[in-house]
Formats: C-alpha cells, structure tokens, sequence
C-alpha cells in the first residue's frame, strides 16, 4: 500500500540554511514538477490496504528523474542524496534515516512495478505541465529517426555459441543439475579461436557447432522433465526456445546465408537487431529503432520505439498523428528527411501549409531556407538527445526496458530543455507565472 499525499518534510530553518541557490536548477525543477498528479496517478500501482506500505512515490519519482539529469546509477543517486543538500530537497529525502533512507535495488524494483505505463504517465505529466503553461510552442513538427543501441558486445557467431553454452551452465546450476558437456573442451576452443588472427570463422563455427547440438538436445530433454515451479519452468522453456532458434540460424550462417530475418546478436537482450543508420561510423548499430519528434524549440513531443528497422516512410504517418494529437493542435509546417519522402505522406501532412519531406522543391520559395534550417536543427537535436540526454545507450534488459528508458529520457530531456530555455530568459511572464515561478 502507498500514501498519496507528502507532507512537505524539510522545515522553513532547514530550507534556509541548506538550499542557499533558489535559482538551482533542482531547486526550480521542485516547484515546476506537478507532484500531486503524478502520485494520484501512478497510486493505482500499489494495493488500498494490504502490503507493507511503500516508499513516498515523490521521492522514488524524484530519484529516477535525478539519475537520468546526471547521468548516475541507481547506486550513485541514492549516494548523492545523502551528500547533496540540492539533490535531497529535489528528492524529498528528509533527514531523519538519511544514511539508511533506501537501498539502491529498490529504484529497480520500483520501474518494474511501474513498467511502460507507468512512465509512460510521468512523461505525460511532464509534457502536460510544460504545454499547459504554454512553454511549449506547436509550431512545427520535426521527424526523424535513429538507432538506441543496447548494452552488448559486437556481436560473434562463435561468441553466441560460447555464451548458449553458459545460459544452459546457468539454468543447471539454478535446478541442481551436473553439466552434461565437456568444459574444458569448450573452454580450449574458445581459446584457441581467440588466439588465431584472421581465422576461417565458418570452420570454427562449423566445430562449435558440432559440440552444441547434442548439449542443446539434452537441454531439451532436461527441459522437458523439469520438476520445478511455474515461473522457472516458464523461463527455462523460454530459454529453450532461444536457443534452438539460434541454432536455426546457425545452420543458415553455416549454408551461407547472410540476410536472416530476426536475427539473433545477443542471448541477454534478444529483441536487439544489427541496424544501419547514419552517415558516419558506426555503420552498423545493434538495439532498437527510435522514431522521435520535436517543436522548433527541441523539445521532444513523441518517442516510439521499433523492434528491427522498419521503413521510415511507414513511421512517418503515425508519428505525425501522434505529434498533433499531443500538440491538440496540426503544426504549421512537418520537416523530415528523403527517408520519409513519398505521396502518401504528403496526403498523410496535408493539413499542414507547408511540408519538407526532404527536398528544397517541397516548400514554396520563401519557406525553402526556413525548413532546411529546421531540418538541419533536427540532426542537432537527435545529436544531444544521444549524446547528453541518454538515448546514446540503453542499459535497461529487454525491449520493454528500451521502452522505459526512452520515456524517462524524453521526460528528463523536455526538463533540461525547459531549464535551458528559462536560464536564457526565452519563456514568457505568462508561462512563469502559470508554473508558480513569479
């Protein structure tokens, strides 16, 4: 169970004391932040009356938003809190059980109680607050796309053998179960494959191959005799599974195939697919394709998230319906790239007076210099996003961890946008006003 409403826990001497800088980002950031909604909304994650009662939702909430702004880990926020006076006022943290207030796993425990839906809210609320005030303008909607790589090694086909190899290990050593193949022999190969430049990776795969068939028909066989609870039943058949596909897909490798639909780079995060995007190196990237969209301002209206790489030309009608349903408002005019070029998506932006779909000759005469800077500003966006705002790395497991953590990213990324904007004196009196900051 959870309370809903915090009661402010730092005195009036505390605040004067501790926070000196009322002009602190944190500090601003404290007073911008609609607290109350976000903590009736995501209440619904937690039972009424039964359970232990939770950590305040404000402070957990406020933690992740932390995280995300400096780019710590779980463990580093909660360190931070108890030696930053800015980072614990933003935090909520009171003083008392400082040292002790929270172990770091429980932010993890947190996110996956609250899954996609649940950050889903926070970055609603964040963007609601900001578009309310009229901070955000929805003048024009700039679209592109881009590669979230995950957290892997570059992916090799030997490599992946060698990793099957420790999954089964794993699963045996969970359910008491001796290994059934010769280790030492693995291990040997993999050394020796290691140390040979330029090796034939055909006939190396071809060897470890011939040694991870028959382990993984045992594995199978263990699987199916398993006397174990419904959960790691469940995990133990879905690792099965894996594996046998990978081992589909090594018999396509092995008869020359190059092109494998799906295909596997990595047994920790499965959804990961080899992308190509860009113009630079890498030329190849493995994760999930994120398709985003931003106002003129930079602040980032939409996020959606794609297994493999689809088609940018088929992203674009949907992302642009989401952009105005979110902006409650059809933007003046849609940028995007030659990516997204194509009659269909001029009929999809028609509502809109002016559409660059990549090409000068899209716009009139006078709009051409207007859109080819807004378009140029989208790649500079895109740039910060990856590289300052977090999208340069997932680190959470999974497609639905990619998920999360782009829309914590987009949350923390539209704040620091807003900080940007209100440091410049760039929002209006009315805005301010609107946020409680006059």
């Amino acid at each position: 169970m959870i309370t809903t409403l915090s009661h402010d826990v730092f005195t009036s001497e505390w605040v004067r004391t501790n926070i000196t800088n009322r002009l602190h980002a944190l500090v601003i950031l404290r007073m911008v932040i609609p607290w109350e909604r976000i903590e009736t909304r995501l209440a619904i994650y937690y039972h009424g009356t039964k359970g232990r009662k939770g950590k305040s939702i404000r402070m957990m909430v406020a933690l992740l938003f932390a995280a995300k702004w400096h780019g710590w880990s779980d463990r580093q926020v909660v360190e931070q809190a108890k030696e930053n006076r800015y980072v614990q006022y933003f935090c909520h943290v009171p003083n008392e059980g400082l040292q002790t207030f929270l172990h770091p796993t429980s932010l993890v425990k947190f996110r996956q109680r609250l899954g996609e839906a649940g950050m889903a809210v926070l970055e609603a609320e964040i963007f609601s607050r900001f578009l309310q005030a009229g901070v955000i303008e929805p003048d024009m909607a700039l679209v592109d796309s881009s590669v979230l790589p995950n957290d892997i090694i570059y992916p090799n086909d030997v490599h992946l053998l060698v990793k099957a190899f420790n999954k089964m290990k794993q699963c045996a050593k969970l359910h008491n179960i001796p290994v059934w193949w010769d280790e030492a022999e693995v291990k040997q190969l993999w050394r020796a494959f290691g140390l040979v430049k330029g090796a034939n990776r055909a006939e190396w795969l071809q060897t470890f191959d011939d040694l991870w068939v028959p382990a993984l028909i045992q594995f199978h066989n263990i699987v199916e005799s398993l006397k174990t609870t419904p959960k790691r039943r469940h995990k133990a058949q879905k690792l099965l599974d894996l594996l046998w596909l990978l081992e589909a897909q090594t018999e396509q490798k092995l008869n020359g195939e190059v092109h494998i639909p799906h295909r596997i780079v990595s047994l920790d995060e499965p959804d990961a697919r080899p992308i190509k995007k860009g113009k630079v190196h890498p030329a190849c990237e493995f994760g999930s394709t994120v398709q985003m969209s931003f106002n003129r301002q930079g602040f980032m209206v939409t996020v959606e998230n794609f297994i493999g790489s689809p088609n940018d030309t088929t992203l674009f009608p949907e992302t642009l319906a989401q952009f105005t349903r979110r902006m409650q408002t059809t933007p003046e005019a849609v940028v995007t790239d030659l990516g997204s070029q194509s009659a269909a998506n001029f009929t999809a932006a028609k509502e809109s007076p002016h559409v660059f779909l990549g090409r000068t000759a899209d716009v009139a005469e006078d709009q051409q210099e207007r859109c080819c800077k807004a378009r140029s500003a989208t790649e500079g966006f895109i740039a910060v996003a990856k590289h300052l705002h977090g999208f340069g790395r997932s680190l959470y497991h999974g497609f639905s961890g990619d998920r999360i953590w782009s829309l914590l990213c987009q949350a923390v990324s539209n704040l620091k946008k807003f900080i940007q904007l209100w440091a410049a004196e760039l929002v209006s009196e009315a805005s301010l006003e609107a946020l409680g900051l006059l």
